[in-house]
């Protein structure tokens, strides 16, 4: 079972059903708690949800609409499998997307949100510590989502968030692989950067973070 069973919510509206199933299913597939090629059912997530199959169906058919989840001819749902491909495409979106996007933070990014993402990054540190894979994909995404909040670019950082769903099972794999025993260490060069100003140096860092470890996943 994906979630610990909850009482269902009889009095929900089914439209606000849908959209509490879709948030909480989109946030654990972005955060790799659910691993590549899992096989949901709609049965199986409303009975987790406490909702009957009507919500279930309209949440997972927004995750297929995303690239989140893969529906089969058979009208199987489940956890898509990424080819190195498909993981290279994704890789090079987020090498064009998230610089930008930290560049155009950088003109607002103040003492307090440097202050705000080394606390983060001390976070992250925690549950590479703790070897929680889940925490550490929900906290590294924290830090940069927290960043390019300041950029004031809101379809850019949607683009962006669209990547990360449709990446977050294969990154569950990917700290599997990995076996860290550190934070990353281009978040301290994002830090550094930031707090220098300097922009060539924020960008190289950005993109050195957020592509590095998926093409090792490649071959």
């Amino acid at each position: 079972m994906l979630l610990q069973t909850r009482s269902p919510e009889v009095s929900a509206p089914t439209g606000a059903a849908h959209d509490r199933v879709y948030r909480a299913l989109r946030l654990r597939i972005m955060h790799g708690e659910i691993l590549p090629g899992a096989s949901l059912t709609l049965r199986g997530i409303g009975k987790e949800f406490g909702t009957s199959t009507t919500p279930a169906r309209e949440a997972a058919r927004r995750l297929v609409a995303e690239g989140a989840l893969s529906l089969s001819s058979s009208g199987r749902v489940s956890t898509p499998e990424l080819s190195d491909d498909r993981i290279e495409e994704l890789a090079s979106i987020r090498a064009l997307l998230e610089p930008e996007l930290a560049s155009r933070a950088l003109p607002r990014a103040h003492l307090a949100l440097i202050e705000r993402l080394q606390n983060i990054n001390d976070g992250v540190a925690r549950m590479v510590a703790r070897h929680d894979a889940t925490g550490y994909i929900r906290t590294n995404l924290e830090f940069h989502r927290t960043l390019y909040l300041r950029a004031q670019a809101p379809a850019m950082l949607a683009m962006a968030e669209t990547v990360w769903l449709q990446l977050g099972p294969t990154m569950a794999a990917l700290y599997a692989r990995l076996r860290r025993s550190e934070p990353p260490h281009n978040h301290r060069l994002i830090l550094a950067a930031l707090r220098a100003g300097d922009e060539p140096g924020l960008r190289l860092a950005v993109r050195t973070d957020a592509t590095q470890g998926l093409r090792m996943l490649r071959g």
